[in-house]
């Protein structure tokens, strides 16, 4: 996902500038470090213009307030701000100023690494997205009834009870066979902004589904393999039931 990417960092402390483009370029991201509004007016005039721009809020000359809301009204690129800012209200401000996410200093620069890639996940099209789901789905023994959120073993027709997040789990996996899933995605379609750079839940969550499709009979549980370094797989095919 990041090789070819452009990522822009605005942000007028040079140690942080430094920290943050040596952690991202480490991740196979190409960066533009920029001291400030004008820096960034140059590269979006004159190119590449990146994929996403990193903006701290506390700028000398123009803030990023100002930038943020001038990019947006120009249709420009997503932007996750960087501030120190704590309160409520400024954080809304900033997202109705046209950010796409923010970070509050000080920060874990992982945490800001996990951000970037849930906002590219979210503007860019993608070959993990899946194409719209019929309502009923057969994988192997199963039935997944999307509409009434409900799974059934397919011969007997008995309901396999499972939690909201569960049911939400399984749903990335059907509606993206025979994928390659990561953690970071996983985390990011079931749980949005609130997950955690480091939150492990998912394997937690992943191994609790296992278990209540074998509890339920299915063999559909084995078909949902782990990938060593890389996350999840549904292995079984998927046809409408």
């Amino acid at each position: 996902m990041n090789v070819g990417t452009t990522l822009a960092i605005v942000e007028d402390d040079p140690e942080i500038r430094a920290l943050l483009g040596g952690l991202l370029e480490g991740e196979g991201f190409s960066v533009r470090a920029l001291d400030g509004g004008a820096a960034l007016d140059r590269l979006l005039a004159h190119g590449p213009v990146p994929d996403l721009v990193v903006l701290d809020w506390m700028l000398p000359g123009e803030d990023g307030l100002s930038i943020c809301r001038r990019l947006r009204a120009a249709g420009g690129p997503p932007i996750i701000m960087l501030t120190a800012k704590d309160e409520d209200i400024d954080r809304v401000l900033g997202l109705e100023m046209g950010a796409d996410d923010y970070v509050s200093k000080p920060f874990n620069p992982r945490v800001l690494l996990a951000r970037i890639r849930a906002v590219l996940r979210r503007v860019r099209p993608s070959h993990d997205e899946p194409a719209e789901a019929p309502r009923r789905m057969r994988v192997g023994d199963l039935v997944v009834d999307a509409g009434a959120r409900r799974v059934l073993t397919a011969e007997a027709a008995s309901e396999i009870v499972l939690t909201s997040a569960e049911f939400d789990l399984l749903m990335c996996f059907v509606t993206r066979p025979q994928r390659v899933l990561s953690r970071d995605q996983l985390l990011d379609w079931t749980r949005g902004r609130v997950a955690d750079a480091f939150d492990r839940t998912i394997d937690v969550q992943v191994s609790r589904l296992r278990k209540r499709l074998e509890e339920g009979g299915s063999a559909a549980a084995g078909q949902i393999k782990t990938v060593r370094n890389a996350g999840y797989i549904l292995a079984a095919s998927v046809e409408p039931a």
